[in-house]
């Protein structure tokens, strides 16, 4: 946050704000653009301000931001589309943020997640287990850089990671489930087998567990004169 020149952050697929509430809580202004209706709704009754919209089809109202976060999103944005909608609504020197927090499950708890997904949704990438999760996200990164350095606007994309863990007991877990990429759209006779075969896996092991993250982000700031170098 040392970083972000002012005190007005725009947060690109707020989802359920769980990426916005530590700026607001530090005192940051924060907007919210969601295409989600239902996320949107979430968020406001958690005190966020949210406009419903898919990110290169807002209007920004002549309204600029000192910082535009994205977490978990990105990815499903147009890469070129994006960025120079970033670069139009951020103040220079303003940050721009992307970040992915991917999580790797204790082995033997991450087999029996991938069973319930071949069960109840088996043409998803969750009903595979990946040998490296991490390995799938080099190309939406690279895309993000791409499409951020083919601005101008920008200073050289810096990529980051940070490793951390994190204790879920079992509802705790159960309730970030419904906010991963497209699950927030399932139907309720989906969604609650998939939740219930979860919450078993998470009983067999004792009623929680921990999540080991990796975060990685892309972060690079606005320049005051697109023309001038890096």
């Amino acid at each position: 946050m040392a970083s972000i020149p002012g005190r007005e952050v725009l947060d690109v697929g707020l989802g359920t704000a769980v990426s916005a509430q530590p700026f607001q809580a530090a005192g940051y202004s924060v907007l919210g653009i969601e295409v989600d209706p239902r996320m949107a709704e979430s968020a406001r009754n958690r005190g966020f301000a949210v406009e419903v919209s898919r990110f290169e089809e807002w209007d920004p109202a002549g309204r600029s931001f000192d910082a535009l976060i994205s977490g978990m999103t990105w990815h499903w944005i147009d890469p070129a589309a994006g960025a120079v909608k970033a670069a139009d609504v951020l103040r220079p020197h303003g940050l721009l943020a992307l970040f992915w927090n991917v999580h790797r499950p204790p082995p033997q708890l991450a087999r029996a997640f991938s069973e319930v997904y071949r069960r109840v949704l088996p043409d998803t990438p969750f009903a595979s287990l990946p040998v490296d999760p991490i390995a799938g996200y080099h190309q939406i990164l690279d895309t993000a850089c791409t499409g951020i350095t083919a601005t101008r606007a920008f200073t050289a994309p810096e990529r980051l990671r940070f490793d951390w863990d994190h204790l879920y007991t079992r509802d705790k877990w159960l309730d970030q489930v419904p906010t991963f990429g497209g699950h927030s759209t399932l139907p309720e006779q989906k969604l609650d087998p998939l939740l219930s075969g979860i919450g078993a896996a998470i009983d067999q092991i004792g009623g929680s567990f921990t999540m080991s993250y990796a975060t990685l982000a892309i972060t690079a700031h606005r320049r005051a004169d697109p023309d001038a170098s890096a």
